[in-house]
């Protein structure tokens, strides 16, 4: 049966202005290493210059000529603005200041992005790896689950962690690998998230 292999990746840790930073540099070729032995056919990321560095490194470690490029559905985004009825009070600062219109584009992204890459593909298995940013990881996996559409904002990814999501004709999709950060020393794992302890 065809399969659509997924590997889904965070972006490596980047400075305020949005370069990578050395520990970056290095979560992203680790990355690759991870995934070098697979029969990878693309490499797709986020327009956004730290997606696309971090792309360029992990497709250098891979073991053929398998170009990194574009795919604008994975720029950075909110891919859902739950209606002010429907929000836990806990949530709403988080929403502040996103209008009608930014909400409704952000979805609209967000659609098009499950349209293109959340589906079975037609005769041959497919991997292609994705370098995006943590709300359209989290809106791949809210979405492998059928969950409801505000339950993207529960997920949280880190820097260059490894998602796996299967998808084969007439079946559900299969979530095999959820943020797994093995392939990175203890001093580089647990970027991209607050400060505190961690297993």
């Amino acid at each position: 049966m065809a399969t659509r292999y997924l590997y889904l990746a965070r972006h490596g840790a980047a400075d305020p202005f949005g370069d990578l930073t050395p520990a970056g540099h290095d979560q992203a070729r680790l990355l690759g290493r991870r995934l070098a032995h697979l029969p990878i056919d693309a490499v797709w990321h986020s327009p956004l210059p730290r997606a696309e560095a971090s792309a360029r490194i992990v497709a250098e470690q891979l073991a053929g000529p398998v170009p990194a490029q574009a795919a604008e559905e994975l720029v950075d985004h909110v891919p859902y603005v739950p209606p002010v009825e429907e929000m836990p009070p806990a949530w709403a600062p988080f929403f502040d200041g996103y209008d009608p219109a930014e909400a409704a584009a952000g979805h609209r992204t967000a659609q098009r992005l499950t349209a293109r890459f959340a589906r079975a593909p037609e005769g041959v298995d497919v991997h292609e790896v994705l370098i995006t940013h943590a709300y359209p990881i989290a809106w791949l996996v809210r979405d492998a689950f059928d969950a409801l559409p505000e339950r993207w904002l529960g997920l949280a990814f880190a820097n260059a962690g490894l998602t796996v999501i299967e998808y084969r004709p007439a079946l559900p999709p299969s979530l095999t690998v959820l943020n797994e950060l093995s392939h990175l020393p203890p001093e580089l794992r647990w970027t991209g998230f607050p400060h505190a302890p961690r297993p």
